[in-house]
Protein backbone atom coordinates (compact mmCIF):
# COMPACT_ATOMS: atom_id res chain seq x y z
CA UNK A 1 0.00 0.00 0.00
CA UNK A 2 1.63 3.38 -0.84
CA UNK A 3 2.03 6.29 1.71
CA UNK A 4 0.61 9.37 1.54
CA UNK A 5 3.11 12.25 0.67
CA UNK A 6 4.38 14.52 3.34
CA UNK A 7 2.51 17.99 3.10
CA UNK A 8 5.10 20.59 5.22
CA UNK A 9 3.83 24.22 6.11
CA UNK A 10 5.90 26.95 7.46
CA UNK A 11 4.39 28.05 10.45
CA UNK A 12 5.74 31.42 12.35
CA UNK A 13 3.18 30.73 15.43
CA UNK A 14 0.41 29.24 17.24
CA UNK A 15 -2.32 30.50 15.19
CA UNK A 16 -0.23 29.13 11.79
CA UNK A 17 -0.08 26.15 13.38
CA UNK A 18 -3.43 25.11 14.37
CA UNK A 19 -4.73 26.14 11.08
CA UNK A 20 -2.25 24.02 9.29
CA UNK A 21 -2.79 20.93 11.10
CA UNK A 22 -7.06 21.65 10.64
CA UNK A 23 -6.39 21.88 6.77
CA UNK A 24 -4.38 18.56 6.85
CA UNK A 25 -0.35 19.32 6.93
CA UNK A 26 1.40 16.37 8.06
CA UNK A 27 4.55 18.56 9.52
CA UNK A 28 5.71 21.76 10.11
CA UNK A 29 8.88 23.88 9.62
CA UNK A 30 9.06 26.40 12.18
CA UNK A 31 10.83 29.68 11.21
CA UNK A 32 10.77 33.11 12.00
CA UNK A 33 11.50 36.44 9.81
CA UNK A 34 10.20 35.68 6.40
CA UNK A 35 12.17 38.82 4.91
CA UNK A 36 15.50 36.60 5.42
CA UNK A 37 13.73 33.39 4.11
CA UNK A 38 13.35 32.18 7.90
CA UNK A 39 15.60 32.29 10.74
CA UNK A 40 15.70 30.45 14.12
CA UNK A 41 12.76 30.85 16.28
CA UNK A 42 13.14 31.28 20.27
CA UNK A 43 12.49 27.98 22.20
CA UNK A 44 9.08 29.66 23.54
CA UNK A 45 7.68 30.00 20.32
CA UNK A 46 8.84 26.06 19.78
CA UNK A 47 7.44 25.00 23.12
CA UNK A 48 3.99 26.66 22.72
CA UNK A 49 3.71 25.49 19.29
CA UNK A 50 4.36 22.02 20.68
CA UNK A 51 1.63 22.11 23.23
CA UNK A 52 -0.92 23.34 20.59
CA UNK A 53 -0.56 20.84 17.88
CA UNK A 54 0.28 17.00 18.01
CA UNK A 55 2.32 17.57 14.20
CA UNK A 56 5.77 16.57 13.72
CA UNK A 57 7.89 20.24 13.47
CA UNK A 58 11.07 20.77 12.30
CA UNK A 59 12.96 23.62 13.65
CA UNK A 60 15.26 25.84 11.84
CA UNK A 61 18.83 26.33 12.51
CA UNK A 62 20.10 29.56 10.47
CA UNK A 63 20.68 32.88 12.35
CA UNK A 64 21.56 35.36 9.53
CA UNK A 65 20.09 35.34 5.84
CA UNK A 66 22.50 33.73 3.23
CA UNK A 67 23.92 29.89 3.83
CA UNK A 68 27.10 31.02 5.35
CA UNK A 69 27.19 29.20 9.08
CA UNK A 70 28.04 32.42 10.74
CA UNK A 71 28.97 31.77 14.56
CA UNK A 72 29.58 27.82 14.68
CA UNK A 73 29.70 27.84 18.30
CA UNK A 74 26.50 30.09 18.55
CA UNK A 75 24.51 27.51 16.31
CA UNK A 76 25.88 25.06 18.36
CA UNK A 77 24.85 26.74 21.45
CA UNK A 78 21.09 27.29 20.11
CA UNK A 79 20.91 23.53 18.49
CA UNK A 80 21.69 22.63 22.36
CA UNK A 81 18.93 24.97 23.92
CA UNK A 82 16.15 23.84 21.30
CA UNK A 83 16.88 19.92 22.19
CA UNK A 84 16.61 20.95 25.72
CA UNK A 85 13.26 22.90 25.57
CA UNK A 86 11.82 19.51 23.39
CA UNK A 87 12.73 20.11 19.46
CA UNK A 88 12.85 16.58 17.81
CA UNK A 89 13.51 17.47 14.50
CA UNK A 90 15.62 20.46 12.77
CA UNK A 91 16.18 22.25 9.58
CA UNK A 92 19.61 23.19 8.24
CA UNK A 93 22.30 23.76 5.88
CA UNK A 94 25.54 26.02 5.12
CA UNK A 95 27.57 26.20 2.72
CA UNK A 96 30.98 28.10 2.00
CA UNK A 97 32.76 30.84 0.13
CA UNK A 98 32.68 28.76 -2.83
CA UNK A 99 29.47 27.12 -2.86
CA UNK A 100 30.55 23.65 -1.45
CA UNK A 101 28.66 22.11 1.48
CA UNK A 102 30.55 23.64 4.59
CA UNK A 103 30.89 19.86 6.05
CA UNK A 104 32.75 20.92 9.59
CA UNK A 105 29.67 23.44 10.40
CA UNK A 106 27.40 20.66 9.63
CA UNK A 107 29.07 17.66 11.07
CA UNK A 108 29.71 20.42 14.39
CA UNK A 109 25.81 20.96 14.73
CA UNK A 110 24.32 17.71 13.48
CA UNK A 111 26.94 16.09 16.64
CA UNK A 112 24.62 18.29 19.24
CA UNK A 113 21.48 16.57 17.81
CA UNK A 114 21.54 13.51 18.64
CA UNK A 115 20.51 11.83 16.04
CA UNK A 116 17.84 13.60 15.18
CA UNK A 117 16.27 13.94 12.01
CA UNK A 118 16.79 17.03 9.77
CA UNK A 119 16.20 18.33 6.60
CA UNK A 120 19.29 19.73 4.49
CA UNK A 121 17.25 22.85 3.25
CA UNK A 122 17.04 24.89 -0.33
CA UNK A 123 21.02 25.59 0.19
CA UNK A 124 21.15 22.67 -1.92
CA UNK A 125 20.16 25.26 -4.64
CA UNK A 126 22.84 27.51 -4.30
CA UNK A 127 25.41 24.79 -4.16
CA UNK A 128 28.41 24.62 -7.05
CA UNK A 129 27.85 20.73 -7.66
CA UNK A 130 24.63 19.71 -6.15
CA UNK A 131 25.51 15.50 -6.58
CA UNK A 132 29.14 16.45 -4.75
CA UNK A 133 26.65 17.93 -2.07
CA UNK A 134 24.77 14.88 -1.37
CA UNK A 135 27.70 12.68 -1.79
CA UNK A 136 29.62 14.29 1.14
CA UNK A 137 26.35 14.14 3.22
CA UNK A 138 25.78 10.52 2.54
CA UNK A 139 25.61 8.49 5.75
CA UNK A 140 25.05 12.00 8.14
CA UNK A 141 23.32 11.31 11.02
CA UNK A 142 20.33 11.87 11.36
CA UNK A 143 19.74 13.75 7.63
CA UNK A 144 16.67 11.68 6.24
CA UNK A 145 15.44 14.71 3.64
CA UNK A 146 16.46 17.77 0.99
CA UNK A 147 14.18 20.47 0.65
CA UNK A 148 14.59 21.80 -3.25
CA UNK A 149 13.28 23.59 -5.71
CA UNK A 150 16.04 22.22 -8.32
CA UNK A 151 17.39 25.41 -8.98
CA UNK A 152 17.95 28.92 -6.82
CA UNK A 153 14.92 30.22 -9.23
CA UNK A 154 12.17 28.06 -8.55
CA UNK A 155 10.30 24.94 -8.69
CA UNK A 156 9.67 26.23 -12.76
CA UNK A 157 12.89 26.52 -13.68
CA UNK A 158 14.25 23.13 -11.52
CA UNK A 159 11.85 20.77 -12.49
CA UNK A 160 13.64 18.30 -14.81
CA UNK A 161 16.18 18.37 -11.57
CA UNK A 162 13.92 17.51 -9.78
CA UNK A 163 12.46 14.66 -11.50
CA UNK A 164 15.72 13.37 -12.04
CA UNK A 165 16.51 13.39 -8.75
CA UNK A 166 13.63 11.55 -7.57
CA UNK A 167 14.57 8.57 -10.38
CA UNK A 168 17.94 8.19 -8.36
CA UNK A 169 16.01 7.51 -5.45
CA UNK A 170 17.80 4.63 -3.65
CA UNK A 171 20.93 5.48 -5.15
CA UNK A 172 24.60 6.73 -2.49
CA UNK A 173 23.64 10.09 -1.94
CA UNK A 174 20.43 9.89 -2.96
CA UNK A 175 18.36 7.98 0.10
CA UNK A 176 16.71 10.71 1.30
CA UNK A 177 13.36 12.01 0.95
CA UNK A 178 12.83 14.45 -1.44
CA UNK A 179 10.74 17.52 -0.08
CA UNK A 180 9.93 19.80 -2.68
CA UNK A 181 9.04 24.02 -2.23
CA UNK A 182 9.84 27.03 -3.59
CA UNK A 183 7.45 28.35 -6.13
CA UNK A 184 5.54 25.22 -5.65
CA UNK A 185 2.27 25.21 -7.69
CA UNK A 186 -1.11 22.53 -7.22
CA UNK A 187 -0.29 22.56 -11.34
CA UNK A 188 3.36 20.62 -10.40
CA UNK A 189 1.91 17.82 -8.27
CA UNK A 190 0.69 15.41 -10.82
CA UNK A 191 3.94 14.80 -12.48
CA UNK A 192 5.61 15.04 -9.43
CA UNK A 193 3.30 12.42 -7.90
CA UNK A 194 3.86 10.12 -10.66
CA UNK A 195 8.09 10.74 -10.20
CA UNK A 196 7.79 9.09 -6.97
CA UNK A 197 8.39 12.60 -4.86
CA UNK A 198 6.81 11.69 -1.54
CA UNK A 199 6.96 15.79 -0.03
CA UNK A 200 6.16 18.73 -0.59
CA UNK A 201 6.23 21.84 1.40
CA UNK A 202 4.69 25.28 1.62
CA UNK A 203 5.00 28.90 2.31
CA UNK A 204 3.14 31.46 0.62
CA UNK A 205 0.72 28.63 -1.17
CA UNK A 206 -0.49 28.61 2.45
CA UNK A 207 -1.11 32.45 2.90
CA UNK A 208 -3.79 33.25 0.11
CA UNK A 209 -3.51 37.24 2.32
CA UNK A 210 0.22 37.49 2.21
CA UNK A 211 2.82 36.52 4.76
CA UNK A 212 1.47 39.68 7.04
CA UNK A 213 -1.44 36.88 7.30
CA UNK A 214 -2.02 33.67 9.31
CA UNK A 215 -1.65 30.70 7.33
CA UNK A 216 -5.61 29.50 5.86
CA UNK A 217 -7.04 26.06 6.78
CA UNK A 218 -9.02 26.07 3.61
CA UNK A 219 -5.67 26.48 1.33
CA UNK A 220 -3.82 23.94 3.53
CA UNK A 221 -6.20 21.40 2.97
CA UNK A 222 -6.79 22.18 -0.85
CA UNK A 223 -3.13 21.21 -1.44
CA UNK A 224 -4.04 17.89 0.77
CA UNK A 225 -7.10 17.13 -1.48
CA UNK A 226 -4.76 17.53 -3.95
CA UNK A 227 -1.74 15.49 -2.77
CA UNK A 228 -4.02 12.75 -2.09
CA UNK A 229 -5.81 12.60 -5.76
CA UNK A 230 -2.97 9.94 -6.56
CA UNK A 231 -0.94 8.11 -4.54
CA UNK A 232 3.09 8.83 -4.53
CA UNK A 233 4.68 5.78 -6.23
CA UNK A 234 8.12 5.05 -5.58
CA UNK A 235 10.42 5.08 -9.03
CA UNK A 236 11.58 2.79 -10.57
CA UNK A 237 15.33 1.85 -9.52
CA UNK A 238 17.95 1.67 -12.11
CA UNK A 239 20.11 -1.48 -12.69
CA UNK A 240 22.52 -0.14 -14.34
CA UNK A 241 25.53 2.28 -14.11
CA UNK A 242 23.81 5.64 -12.19
CA UNK A 243 22.68 8.57 -14.69
CA UNK A 244 23.95 11.71 -13.64
CA UNK A 245 21.09 14.69 -13.11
Amino acid sequence: MSKRAVLEVIALGVEDAVAAQAGGADRLELVTDMAADGLTPSAATVAGIRRAVGLSLRVMLRLADGFAAGDADRLVRVAGELREAGAEEFVLGFLDAGGGVDLAAVERVVGVLDGCPWTFHRAIDRAADRDALRKQLDGMPGLDTYLTAGSADGVDDGFSVLLAEAARRGEPGYEQHLLVGGGLRLDHVPTLLAAGVDGFHIGGAARPQGWEAPVSAEAVARWRTALDAAPAKPPMRRSGPPSRP
